[in-house]
């Protein structure tokens, strides 16, 4: 009888025993469930924070960049050292003093006011005076007095476009370095893009494909970047200092026609000598005959 008892007691000490044990178990499951769900939550409602020993991104250094570039930037960099000097040069020389001074302007002005009494004599002694593009100018027309006025004005015609080629003549060098920077700087790209892909096609076991040519294609870009940077001014002081030549050449122009109705009454009856005095012509010799015309005929 007492073992029967101690059996049953035993059967429902066992089989108790499971239940009450997941019943413990289940209730800190679930309280550890919504421990979870509630720390998932706040973590995606909280903004993203920068970890101390993340990557920031880095700007770009200049000479850094330059160096990058390698062995092409060196024409393109005597290319803009070329636009500077030139572009200091003929801006000190094109000021409108050294062209076309005040004093010549102001002098010849009042001279040619009068065109019955117009002195070739004064007009060469003060452009002796002022040496100028603008006195070469008048000077020459003042050598040919004397002669027919269409040769006077065709005179002073050349003159004024010698002294303009003159001045122009470094302006075309900036014009040359706007059309052939951007071309080195393209020369550059090309051939830093075929080193990327060249470079690409043997890499190692630590480096993506991506990687290396983005890298490279970096690299390339710098020569084109370098050459627009040149390229661009140099076409904007060009177009500048050409215009600036036209606008002081036509006022030169202006000023030397306005002499020349002064020198009407001279030709055929003076000439100006090699020291800027008049001399009367010699009546008594020939005429000049023209380039164009047959040549006298004589009778016998």
């Amino acid at each position: 009888m007492v073992i029967a008892v101690l059996w049953s007691a035993l059967l429902i000490t066992v089989s108790s025993g499971p239940f009450l044990s997941a019943q413990d178990t289940a209730e800190p499951t679930g309280a550890t469930n919504m421990i979870d769900a509630a720390d998932i939550q706040s973590v995606m409602n909280d903004e993203p924070t920068q970890q101390p020993g993340s990557d920031q991104p880095s700007g770009i250094d200049l000479l850094s960049l330059i160096a990058r570039g390698g062995r092409f930037m060196i024409p393109i960099g005597l290319m803009s050292m070329l636009v500077v000097t030139l572009s200091v040069e003929r801006t000190l020389s094109l000021r409108t003093e050294k062209i076309l001074p005040r004093s010549l302007v102001n002098q010849i002005s009042d001279l040619a006011a009068t065109h019955e009494t117009f002195p070739p004599s004064t007009a060469q002694e003060i452009c002796i005076e002022n040496p100028s593009p603008a006195a070469r100018v008048i000077s020459a027309m003042l050598m040919r007095t004397g002669q027919p006025l269409g040769d006077i004005e065709r005179t002073a015609g050349e003159a004024l476009q010698r002294e303009a080629d003159r001045y122009a003549g470094p302006v075309r060098w900036l014009t040359l370095a706007a059309a052939a920077t951007p071309l080195m700087g393209l020369l550059g790209t090309v051939w830093g893009m075929i080193v990327a892909f060249h470079e690409s096609s043997t890499l190692t076991a630590d480096r993506s494909r991506s990687e290396q040519l983005s890298e490279g294609i970096y690299t390339a870009l710098v020569t084109t970047l370098a050459g627009l940077a040149v390229a661009i001014p140099a076409a904007i002081l060009a177009q500048y200092l050409e215009n600036r030549i036209a606008k002081l050449f036509h006022r030169i122009e202006e000023l030397a026609f306005t002499i020349a109705p002064g020198l009407v009454r001279f030709v055929g009856r003076s000439r100006m000598d090699a020291e800027g005095q008049l001399r009367p012509l010699d009546n008594g010799a020939p005429p000049p005959v023209a380039i164009n015309s047959p040549p006298p005929v004589t009778t016998s």
